[in-house]
């Protein structure tokens, strides 16, 4: 059943880990900016997640954002864990009926956040998955550009995802959908592809791909080759669970 704004506010997730100086008043812009677009009455409410950040996350940014939202809450441990860890964190400590993350630069337009919201509201959908077209990629640096392409052909041919693009970091879920993001385990890149992944696995379960566009500017951080050899493990355990699963449908 669709939901109503007057009485579905949303929990936007953010997690933090060393962010690039001035990101707490581009937080407040950028919310400022997407609060329009959202039907009148939506209560946004912001989970600041810092993952152990080692800089740039000063007791004044903290208090800036305390002061002009009239929700939030700020969650942070001392370690650096990941940024599905940190979504978990933050998922866990919510309560709002509708829930949805990026990350701590606000990268999308804010119509695009504001669609993946609706989208929700709707009742159409347990799982928003934000999605980028061809213009994007135009914008990535080569090495990104080569891994995102790959991660999207193994995971259209391998997996047989509803959703090939399943690193766009916008997304958005029911309260269905947050139960079964916290089942998650992947702490790092493919945090999203396992969410998805499960989320396939769930017949009860609707995923709808929602279009979303970058805004122009945004500086891309550099793929630690560390964190890539890593996350290939971490498909493979994906694409080994996918086999199973799928032996298990034939019987």
């Amino acid at each position: 059943m669709p939901l109503t704004a007057a009485t579905t506010p949303l929990a936007l997730i953010v997690p933090c880990y060393n962010p690039l100086p001035g990101w707490a008043p581009n937080v407040l812009e950028s919310l400022a900016r997407l609060q329009p677009l959202l039907p009148v009455g939506t209560e946004v409410h912001l989970y600041l997640v810092n993952d152990g950040s080692a800089q740039s996350v000063a007791a004044a940014d903290v208090e800036l954002l305390r002061a002009a939202l009239p929700g939030f809450t700020y969650l942070t441990y001392p370690a650096n864990r990941g940024k599905g860890y940190a979504l978990r964190v933050g998922a866990a400590a919510t309560h709002e009926p509708i829930c949805l993350f990026t990350d701590i630069d606000f990268p999308y337009q804010e119509p695009s956040v504001a669609a993946v919201y609706r989208t929700l509201l709707s009742g159409k959908a347990d799982l928003a998955v934000g999605v980028r077209d061809a213009d994007y990629y135009v914008h990535v640096p080569k090495a990104r550009r080569r891994v995102s392409n790959l991660l999207r052909g193994l995971t259209r041919n391998l997996l047989r995802l509803p959703v090939s693009d399943t690193q766009c970091g916008l997304k958005g879920f029911n309260a269905g959908g947050r139960d079964l993001f916290l089942k998650t385990t992947t702490n790092r890149y493919l945090f999203d592809l396992e969410l998805i992944f499960l989320a396939s696995r769930q017949k009860q379960m609707r995923v709808l791909a929602v279009p979303v566009e970058l805004k122009p500017g945004v500086v891309f951080s550099a793929l630690n080759p560390r964190i890539l050899l890593t996350e290939g493990s971490t498909f493979m355990r994906i694409f080994l669970k996918s086999l199973a699963t799928g032996r298990r449908k034939k019987r």
